[in-house]
């Protein structure tokens, strides 16, 4: 059975577009003006992050500190809500909570990346809350962490592997038994996964098909390039994550599948 999440704005199945901490070309990721730019857009499919802050305020960012993108210093995890939604994205837009993301875009699909141990409540009580559960994935670099999400749910929702059953189905794929394999990747639904691990090849026909084979999908970050777009989708994959929507759009136009 295909999630509610992997449906397309039309309802039809087919390879996703998402957008990779919204879409802006001014370097504003993760801020209002570019998850309203990527749904302007198109797509109802956002990629994001969140991170909690000292006063368990669910927030939008993808870094554990401030520094990087913003006016401002210091970790989040440190910092009251307050101190973090006055900082400025670029000088410009203030960084979002989850919360006002979700009020804002209230048909989006939201690809939401555990960045932390301490956003674990607050992430599954944000969920129950807003009753999203059909528009959400949530996935973590730590399957732990992913889990423990899960577990706070009353209703299903969408999750992608992390990194240890990535690993391990990317190595032992080729000799694992499919109802083993099942078995495994009973709580994921999909593989985001970037075309290599440093020298190590991840994405390839024989992975996708390995995957398919379970009923499993594949989706594929951060690619921004035109011809890497059409290879993978030549391969089968059934997303692609990407900073330049725009091309993703143009793309898929040209392919007829984009809805």
């Amino acid at each position: 059975m295909t999630l509610p999440y992997f449906l397309r704005k039309d309802g039809s199945f087919g390879p996703l577009a998402l957008a990779h901490r919204g879409f802006s070309l001014d370097g504003l990721e993760n801020s209002m003006a570019a998850f309203h730019a990527a749904v302007e857009l198109g797509t109802v499919h956002v990629e994001t992050d969140v991170h909690t802050t000292a006063d368990r305020l669910l927030v939008v960012f993808h870094d554990a500190s401030l520094d990087r993108v913003t006016n401002a210093a210091g970790r989040i995890a440190e910092l009251t809500g307050d101190e973090v939604t006055q900082a400025r994205i670029g000088g410009v837009e203030p960084v979002p909570t989850f919360d006002q993301l979700v009020t804002a875009l209230p048909g989006a699909k939201l690809n939401l990346d555990l960045k932390d141990w301490n956003s674990v409540g607050p992430m599954a009580e944000a969920i129950e809350r807003h009753g999203i559960h059909s528009q959400v994935l949530v996935t973590s670099f730590s399957d732990r962490r992913r889990r423990a999400v899960l577990k706070r749910l009353d209703k299903r929702v969408a999750s992608s592997a992390g990194s240890t059953l990535t690993a391990l189905f990317v190595f032992l794929g080729p000799i694992l038994p499919a109802a083993l394999a099942r078995r495994l990747l009973a709580d994921v639904d999909v593989f985001q996964v970037p075309v290599r691990y440093g020298r190590f090849r991840v994405v390839s026909e024989g992975f996708i098909r390995r995957a398919h084979r379970i009923d499993r999908l594949v989706h594929v970050w951060t690619i921004n390039e035109r011809a890497e777009m059409e290879r993978l989708l030549d391969l089968g994959v059934d997303g692609i994550v990407s900073d330049r929507l725009d091309l993703l759009k143009q793309v898929l136009i040209e392919r007829d599948d984009w809805v």
